[in-house]
């Protein structure tokens, strides 16, 4: 696919409404990672491999990449605690290695991305919370292959990102909630049933009852929840 003039508003119009478009109901946090990467580095001039690299409560991981290549590379970045994503992710700036065959930073991490075959890298940072971060990473096939305009469309590209990667968060973590609020609605109405139950056979109070089920489960080393559907699964069987 051919690069894309930085200048054209039209085509620039154009790659941000694909990022809107993106249906969060339909995805999850990885899926979003992995739409962003890969129209990144078939929208923006002089990206051959893409990678976002997250940062969430100080661990660094690889969210997405396009290519084994650029996996390889960031990785090499977690393991030295040190590379143009990691900057961009924890300063939420834009680093850019425009030569890596001539460029010592990072304890001479430009020079592996050298020897994979990328003559320039590009960091975009995404602030994406308060306890997440990340960086969009362009690795270029030839050096200096991302001029002034293109540094431009790759941070503005970032910015939009960043929007849509916090609404996937946020719609994650919304959903990660009401999933384990359900799960604990559902655990106290079986309990709650299973109280009734021995109540009604042993002729005991509710904190009788729930002694009771607490006691079978720390005998038979199983959680109250299932004691207590057992129970009531049980009693529904029964003629």
């Amino acid at each position: 696919m051919k690069a894309h003039d930085p200048t054209d508003s039209a085509e620039t119009g154009r790659i941000f409404a694909e990022l809107g478009r993106i249906k969060l109901g339909e995805t999850d946090l990885d899926g979003v990672l992995h739409q962003v990467a890969d129209l990144a580095r078939r929208t923006l001039p002089g990206a051959g491999q893409v990678s976002i690299t997250m940062i969430r409560d100080g661990d660094a991981y690889a969210g997405a990449h396009t290519g084994p290549a650029a996996l390889l590379l960031d990785e090499r970045q977690y393991a030295g605690a040190a590379g143009p994503g990691l900057d961009a992710a924890l300063h939420r700036t834009t680093v850019a290695v425009p030569d890596t065959a001539n460029d010592e930073r990072w304890d001479g991490w430009p020079r592996l991305a050298a020897e994979a075959g990328f003559g320039s890298v590009l960091s975009a940072g995404l602030p994406i919370g308060d306890s997440m971060a990340g960086a969009l990473t362009l690795y270029g096939e030839r050096p200096h292959g991302f001029d002034d305009d293109g540094v431009t469309l790759a941070g503005t590209f970032a910015g939009y990102a960043s929007v849509a990667l916090a609404n996937a968060h946020l719609y994650d973590s919304t959903a990660s909630l009401a999933q384990h609020m359900q799960a604990a609605m559902e655990s106290r109405a079986v309990i709650e049933q299973a109280k009734g139950i021995i109540m009604g056979e042993r002729r005991c109070s509710p904190d009788e009852a729930f002694a009771i089920l607490t006691k079978v489960s720390q005998d038979s080393n199983r959680k109250l929840r299932d004691v207590a559907a057992a129970l009531v699964e049980r009693t529904q069987r029964a003629p």
